[in-house]
Order: structure tokens, then sequence, then C-alpha cells
């Protein structure tokens, strides 16, 4: 039902129209303009529909349209204009008319009423609804940038050591057809804790979003915050960022939670202490052999972040040969799914990318994040991931 406010010259048209109209419509013809502008005002109206010439002569509809048009904000003004009155909707026109129908001298412009009106509401809502879809892109990105802002730029691994990494968020198709690049929940961080202590960890929020965002946000500070004391007790640092976001009003909310793997590398005697919280273990990559081995299995460690306060959380050790890489990241690696394949498909997996590893044995490690994010997105059939995805990769050296 559309609601439509009428100010109409002549009586007997105006009677017709409300025959003709009123229907499954909510139509209300108003005596006067001071009595259509209270309306206006008052009222809530899908739709305006004038004469030009309301209530008496072309001057009093110009003046009474720019006060509706003062008044109803995004609400679609019809102008109904004799053959006579033609000339003068130019007029109109420089103050924001968009919507005008021919009134011709025998009446049959009624019966095309309902078809016109419809087409300006459908117009307005046309428009306001891509306004709304600029405004989300406007603000997914703003939420965005905030994300990238934590991510690590200028990695610098301590000598024999080699370091890239990359993030790549997701996308959706937003009314109007134009992609949209989501703020999501993947992190990762790279930084020496000490002389002889990198720790390089990677994370994964639920949902996408603004609250997947701020929970890694949260998250971020709160690894800075533990202290270094912490950062070679892999599970003592994941016990404590644990039980800090148990208790965040932003992580908790509407029952997120964050999966972490948590890796702190000695550069010294090249051990790696680790531990994970509901998150895929790292990938070794021996380049002497071309071997592609998981460090660990999918159910070490405990429950993703946030969900439990006192959770336990076991540590795990392996030691990083020379000329090997290690390999943290999301899982919006491995679920890439093949075409036509839905939840429980065909995905890129472990497999998948243990094939790019091995095939990039001879590639820089920028290059070959290059190929393990491309080789998973064409395994996709050009569908794309859905998820956003982080990677870290190290190399130690001779």
């Amino acid at each position: 039902m559309m609601k439509i406010l009428v100010a109409w010259d002549d009586p007997n048209e105006a009677e017709l129209m409300s025959l003709y109209l009123n229907g499954e419509n909510d139509l209300r013809v108003v005596g006067s303009p001071e009595e259509m502008l209270e309306h206006a005002r008052t009222g809530a109206w899908d739709v305006v529909l004038m004469s030009l010439c309301y209530p008496s002569s072309v001057d009093g509809g110009f003046d009474l349209f720019c006060k509706l048009q003062n008044v109803l904000s995004g609400v679609p003004i019809v102008v109904a204009a004799r053959p006579s009155e033609m000339i003068a909707l130019p007029r109109l026109m420089t103050r924001g008319l968009r919507f005008n129908t021919y009134r011709d001298p025998q009446g049959d412009f009624i019966f095309l009423l309902l078809q016109t009106i419809e087409s300006a509401i459908g117009a307005v809502k046309d428009e306001e609804e891509k306004k709304l879809a600029e405004q989300l892109r406007e603000e997914i990105n703003g939420v965005r940038l905030l994300q990238e802002a934590i991510i690590p730029r200028g990695l610098n691994p301590p000598g024999g050591y080699k370091a890239a990494a990359r993030y790549e968020p997701s996308q959706i198709t937003s009314v109007g057809g134009k992609a949209v690049t989501m703020a999501g929940g993947d992190y990762y961080d790279l930084f020496n804790a000490t002389d002889h202590t990198l720790v390089a960890l990677v994370g994964d929020a639920s949902g996408h979003g603004l609250k997947a965002c701020m929970s890694i946000m949260t998250m971020h500070t709160l690894v800075r915050m533990v202290g270094q004391a912490r950062f070679d007790d892999a599970a003592g640092f994941v016990t404590e960022i644990n039980g800090m976001l148990c208790s965040n009003s932003i992580v908790q909310s509407g029952g997120g939670f964050i999966t972490l793997l948590y890796a702190a590398l000695d550069t010294l005697t090249h051990k790696v202490s680790w531990a994970s919280a509901g998150h895929p273990p790292a990938l070794l990559h021996n380049l002497a052999t071309n071997e592609v081995t998981q460090m660990g299995a999918n159910n070490d460690g405990g429950l993703p972040l946030g969900i439990a306060d006192g959770m336990p959380y076991e540590s795990f050790e392996f030691h990083v040969p020379s000329r090997c890489r290690l390999l943290l990241y999301t899982d919006g690696l491995t679920d890439a799914l093949a075409p036509g394949e839905g939840e429980g498909g065909l995905s890129f997996g472990v497999p998948g990318i243990s094939r790019t590893l091995q095939a990039c044995r001879d590639m820089s490690l920028e290059q070959t994040l290059d190929q393990l994010f491309a080789a998973s997105s064409k395994f996709t059939g050009g569908a794309g991931r859905h998820d956003d995805t982080s990677a870290v990769l190290l190399e130690r050296g001779d």
C-alpha cells in the first residue's frame, strides 16, 4: 500500500483520481496549500502528486513545490502539467523536479498515474539503496584500514633467517554489483621479542566485519602487553591471552572466539616452541629434500581463545634444520573450494599448499607467497576465496 498526498485544482479529476488510486492505497486529497504543507510536515508519505497550477496558477504551483522540497526529504514529488503549462517545467527542474506527467485535456493521464507514481517511488528507492551501499563500502573500508594498520611492515628477522608475510581480505558483492573488500578477522604478527627470540603468530576471529576486526585488534593489543617474560613459554603465553579475552566484552559479544597459532623461535638453537588454540599446525618445507611436513596433529592444542577461562594449553617443540622454510597460515588458504563444491566439498587443503611450496623451492619467499595465494584462488575456478587469508613464511639459511 502506498501513502499518496495529492494537491489538485480540478475537483472532478480529483474525485476520479481517488476512485482509481484508492483501492489498495491510502490517498489524501487536500483543500489548500496550507493544508498540503501541514500534512507534509506531520504525515509519512511515499509520494506527493500535484498539479502544476495548484491552487490556481503556475506561480502558485511553483511556490508550493519549492516549499514541499524543503519539507519532504527523500519523498518523490510528481507534477502534472497541461500542454500550455509544459513551458514552465524547466523552472521547476532547476529547483529539483525529477518526476512529471503529461496532463492531457481528455483526462486519460489519470489511468497512467499509478504506473508513473510507482516508477517515481522505485527510482528514489534504488537511489537510496545505492547511497546505502556506498556508505557500506566507505565504512567497511575504514574498518579495514584500521585492521591493516596493525599488520607489521618491513619485517626484520635476526641474522640467518628471512621472513615474508601476506594478508588478503575476502570480498562480497554489494547492492549495485560492486565488490566490497571486507574487514575480516585474520591477523598475523612477527617481531623480535628478544635478541634471539623471534615470535610469529597467526590468528583468525570468528565472523567478518567490524566485530571480527575489533576482536583481532584487541588481541593484538594484549599480545604486545603480555611482556617479554612470557614469550618463550608458548603455553603460558596462550593461556594468559585466553584469560584476558574471556573477560573482554568485544570478543565475548555474540559468542565470538579467536583461533591462534603461536610460535617462539630461538634463533641460536633453532628450536621452535609453539602452542595452538584451535588453529592448524605449521608446515615445514625442507628445501634440500623438497619434503613438506605438518609439525603436529590437527587436534594438538586446546580450544579457541575466548571460549572458556582457565583452559589448559600445551607447548610443543620442534627443530628447524638448515635450508628449511616454516609456514604459518589461516584456514582461508586451505578452505578455498573447487567450483561447485559446497560445505564439506573438495578444498585446496594442506595437499594444495604442499604442492605449491614444492613447486616454489627455488623462488624467493615473496614469490612463494604470491604463488600460494594465486594457486588457492585459481583452485576455486574464479570464484575466489570467501574467507580472508594470512600467511607467514620463514626461512633458515645454511
